[in-house]
């Protein structure tokens, strides 16, 4: 299924609730994929809901609690510091899968819309992935978005955030049959990847808000994340 970009549907104004912009994803997923092909994602999706994946990360990373410092390059290739980020306000760190995922898409063309608000309430905002950085210039580029997309080479940064998992076998097959090629998108062979997880962290590090869930296509409202910066 091919996902329309900014460039080929024209500037983004979509200001329906994600989780109706999300719905109507589902919607088309339900018409147009195979009933096998949706039924390998949700077995996953059951599988890492069995795993407690999501509650496991969010008892260690809660409200209150102290979140780990990062350092990562961005798309173009720079250094950007949670250190540098905290000296001039709080900070959004959004943990996506990647380019590849309509739903990632969807959020990172949402939270788009907001940027300049939570950047006026003194904060900035970054999406974080194991794609290459090659691939989150394209993505950032493709979709027009204002902030950062900083690459987690080999799920480093998430890993600490208790949020990765393999991909099973089954959804790796179907991967491959798709063209969702993730060596060549992350860059290496693990078949790793993060569950989908927000954070706001206050100056000092410490979490003001917490989401994660092993729902890709269940995600926070973006007015719900500029509420807590």
């Amino acid at each position: 299924m091919k996902w329309r970009s900014l460039a080929e549907s024209g500037s983004y104004s979509d200001m329906r609730p994600l989780r109706e912009i999300f719905a109507e994803r589902k919607d088309a997923i339900a018409k147009y994929v195979p009933a096998d092909v949706q039924a390998v994602h949700d077995r996953t999706v059951a599988w890492l809901k069995a795993q407690g994946l999501a509650a496991q990360a969010l008892s260690l990373f809660k409200v209150g609690a102290p979140s780990p410092a990062f350092e990562l390059l961005d798309h173009n290739g720079l250094p950007v510091s949670s250190a540098d980020l905290l000296g001039e306000g709080r900070l959004v760190v959004l943990f996506i899968r990647g380019r590849w995922c309509p739903f990632c898409v969807g959020q990172m063309e949402a939270m788009n819309y907001i940027v300049a608000e939570v950047e006026a309430a003194g904060a900035s905002l970054v999406a974080v992935s194991p794609q290459t950085e090659k691939q989150a210039f394209f993505m950032r580029d493709q979709h027009k978005l204002a902030f950062p997309l900083l690459v987690d080479a080999g799920n480093q940064l998430a890993r600490q955030f208790g949020l990765v998992y393999r991909v099973p076998e089954e959804q790796q097959g179907l991967y491959r049959n798709t063209f969702v090629n993730l060596p060549f998108v992350n860059g290496d062979s693990s078949w790793e990847l993060p569950i989908p997880a927000t954070f706001v962290l206050d100056r000092d590090g410490t979490i003001l808000f917490a989401s994660a869930n092993e729902d890709y296509t269940d995600r926070p409202e973006p007015l719900e994340i500029l509420s807590a910066v």
